[in-house]
């Protein structure tokens, strides 16, 4: 049975405004990442994704808040341990983050290699400069990145170059687990294909045990994890293998969510794009019932104002929905026909 790299039990965590407003931004989520194995998540711009990937982190600072819930990094539980010892002593080394747009964090005024310095000085600070020299040269060759970048500045790099570039940094001190967040994003399709292919090099050549992989477009996910997860305000409302949720999603909002995309994919190029009408509720106030129902074609009256728990499909994965799954998919065969 593999490992388990990363669990997370009933993860919940909020945002408090300067008005001391709560925004629940992370609702009791819970997800299980083996060694070796990778996890998509997908969803809507302020569906939650990357305050879930800071809140995996167990390191807290305002206006982020944690509430409750547990996470546990190859046997060992961060949440709720001090945040100085976390930072120390799990940040980098057991689970590490590259957040959206970090390549346009780098410092221009400092050489790839100071940044490297900072990094492995911070947690080994008895090590050389030559010995981080070394490191990071054997490292950056492995990587396919070419060694001359560690004497360069980052505005002499091209935005995939830098993109790979802090992915390198990032992985380091091998962390168990590591956490993209859009990658590839604002980079063109060349850059895109580069990045992915180095995302993937790092899980083969174990510089890191598994990986969580965070993109709004769920079909380039297909392409880079084993499993996916669609999170909706807040919440997961589907997760399953890469295939299925790509191919033949159950959840109405998944449906919808890879009906408003274009896909390469064989079988999905010819499929007419339609969009998902509304907006995502207030996290101010989440709604009692279903947070999808002012937007779904299928809502019920109960939808509204039953808490919706997730539940298991016939195929083992489990999605957030009170219809059951065999009337959802005798709607969608409708809705084809028609088309």
């Amino acid at each position: 049975m593999a490992n388990v790299m990363l669990e997370v039990n009933e993860l919940s965590t909020k945002y408090i405004t300067r008005f001391q407003e709560d925004v629940y931004a992370v609702d009791k989520v819970s997800i299980k990442v083996e060694e070796g194995k990778s996890l998509g998540i997908a969803g809507e711009s302020g569906c939650g994704k990357s305050t879930l990937a800071l809140s995996l982190m167990g390191y807290y600072f305002p206006p982020l808040h944690y509430m409750g819930g547990d996470i546990i990094i190859n046997g060992n539980k961060i949440s709720g341990l001090d945040p100085d010892h976390v930072r120390k002593t799990v940040l980098g080394k057991e689970i590490a983050y590259i957040p959206q747009a970090a390549m346009n964090a780098l410092n221009p005024t400092r050489k790839i290699i100071h940044f490297i310095e900072d990094v492995i000085l911070e947690h080994e600070m008895y090590v050389t400069k030559k010995d981080i020299y070394e490191r990071a040269k054997k490292l950056f060759e492995t990587l396919g990145l070419p060694p001359e970048v560690l004497q360069k500045y980052p505005v002499e790099l091209s935005g995939g170059m830098k993109q790979r570039t802090v992915i390198a940094i990032s992985v380091l001190l091998l962390p168990k687990v590591l956490i993209a967040d859009e990658p590839s994003s604002a980079l063109d399709v060349t850059s895109q294909k580069m990045v992915i292919k180095m995302m993937k090099h790092l899980m083969d050549a174990g510089f890191i045990s598994s990986m969580i992989f965070i993109t709004h477009e769920l079909p380039l996910l297909y392409n880079v994890v084993d499993d996916i997860m669609v999170m909706y305000a807040g919440q997961i409302v589907e997760k399953g293998s890469s295939h299925e949720m790509v191919f033949d999603p159950i959840h109405p909002y998944s449906k919808g969510l890879m009906g408003s995309i274009i896909v390469p994919e064989e079988g999905l190029r010819d499929v007419k794009l339609t969009a998902i009408p509304g907006v995502p509720p207030n996290l101010k106030k989440p709604p009692s019932g279903c947070r999808f129902a002012e937007r779904c074609k299928y809502v019920r009256p109960e939808c509204r104002v039953t808490s919706v728990p997730l539940r298991e499909a016939g195929d083992g994965r489990v999605y957030r929905c009170i219809i059951p799954e065999t009337e959802l998919r005798e709607n969608y065969a409708r809705e084809e026909q028609k088309k």
